[in-house]
């Protein structure tokens, strides 16, 4: 495979710096490191081809280096136009992985990419946010025979799969790697918390403490970035449809209402719920002047931006990744990112120790559905405990952490019904 010629990338010069990115992010990722090393030795992929849609960046890049030395012939391609690293992609080619990714590319581009990737006729895939998953069941059903199955990283492709298993419609297992403990407890929460306010800050370069932040959901990434907007100083409000997650919100000292009042407080916003039009016309109408609008979802519908142009009467770039829309009245809204991931597309994403974490998931995941797609059905399945638990193991020890383990009397006694 001469990936040099089959790929699509912005320009080869870039590889070194590529390279060093990767060197980087390896050195801080030791669990992944030592599946690396298993797989290097078992090539659980041999013969295989993997077809990953991932934030295509360091940590990403290494994921797919790993499952390469497992065996596999591997592609890869971007799923948000605005997180893909084009240096990174380089170094990959001259790795000898197949790319199909630009950073920015218009929408029939990034569409052809994904479908580039697929065209491959891969036996496995990796998945972030369901868009290899949706074509491979609409639009490109001709290539599904093939796929034993794969992995999704995402809340929102994940509700995607559940859609399609309810409607009977899925044709092969995926893993809801998001849903394991390993991912939601740290990279959601600790992951997401970091990098959303390393996004904003750098693109901003303003103050956080004394200022209000709406932080609109409060699942793990929501706790996650209202906690760190905490830290950091800051007034936060919670907004949620979930009445349970709303009294977890107010007992972890936070104000909680619903966003049509919240919108008249905000200095910053934060929305991390996976659905669309949660920030819109009738909340930009009451916002101060100078409120920064941010997205930490998936897909770049929850802040509605044609509302928000709509009610614009002008527009412009006042700095990288910040719009500014001017309203009837004077005020002046920001949106980060064209409303896109602020932590990738404004950002380098989650730090390496916590993806370090999740992208292990991701390979023995893979691994898994390999070794059992003939029999573990069409349907979306947990991550089983006990890979969960190993990562958790292995992170212990790259940290030099000890844990307790149960004396045998203590498992009679836990098992047991009788005093």
């Amino acid at each position: 495979m001469n990936t040099v010629s089959e790929s699509i990338v912005k320009d080869m010069g870039l590889a070194h710096n590529g390279h060093l990115k990767i060197d980087w992010v390896k050195e801080h990722m030791p669990v992944l490191n030592r599946i690396r090393e298993r797989f290097e030795k078992e090539k659980p992929f041999a013969g295989l081809k993997v077809a990953i849609s991932l934030h295509l960046e360091a940590k990403t890049a290494y994921l797919a280096k790993v499952v390469q030395a497992g065996g596999a012939e591997v592609t890869i391609t971007g799923s948000n136009p605005l997180s893909t690293q084009d240096d990174v992609c380089a170094a990959l080619v001259e790795d000898g992985i197949r790319v199909f990714a630009k950073y920015n590319p218009d929408p029939a581009e990034y569409k052809e990419h994904l479908i580039k990737t697929l065209e491959t006729r891969p036996d496995l895939i990796i998945d972030d946010g369901g868009d290899l998953v949706t074509i491979l069941h609409s639009e490109r059903r001709d290539l599904l025979a093939q796929v034993r199955g794969g992995a999704e990283e995402t809340t929102t492709g994940i509700l995607r799969l559940k859609a399609l298993e309810k409607e009977g419609k899925l044709e092969f297992p995926m893993v809801a790697v998001n849903d394991a403990f390993c991912k939601y407890l740290f990279d959601n929460r600790y992951g997401t918390g970091q990098s959303v306010w390393d996004g904003i800050n750098r693109t901003t370069n303003l103050v956080v403490a004394g200022k209000t932040v709406v932080v609109v959901g409060y699942g793990w990434c929501g706790k996650g970035v209202a906690m760190r907007a905490k830290g950091l100083g800051a007034k936060v409000i919670v907004t949620e449809i979930d009445a349970i997650k709303a009294v977890e919100a107010y007992m972890d000292g936070f104000e909680v209402m619903p966003m049509s009042e919240a919108a008249k407080h905000g200095d910053y916003f934060v929305t991390v719920t996976g659905n669309r039009d949660v920030i819109r016309k009738e909340h930009f109408e009451v916002m101060k002047d100078g409120a920064i609008l941010s997205n930490a979802g998936h897909f770049d519908v929850e802040v509605n931006k044609v509302e928000l142009k709509q009610l614009s009467t002008s527009t412009r770039i006042v700095r990288k990744d910040i719009e500014e829309f001017v309203m009837a009245d004077g005020r002046k809204l920001y949106l980060l990112a064209e409303g896109r991931l602020v932590n990738l597309a404004a950002g380098d994403g989650h730090p390496a120790e916590i993806m370090d974490m999740t992208f292990a998931l991701q390979a023995v995941s893979l691994e898994y559905v390999n070794k059992q797609y003939e029999s573990i059905g069409k349907h979306v399945l947990n991550v089983p405990y006990e890979l969960d638990a190993m990562v958790a193991q292995y992170k212990l020890e790259a940290l030099g952490i000890g844990i307790d383990k149960l004396t045998e009397e203590q498992k009679a006694y836990l098992d047991s019904w009788v005093e």
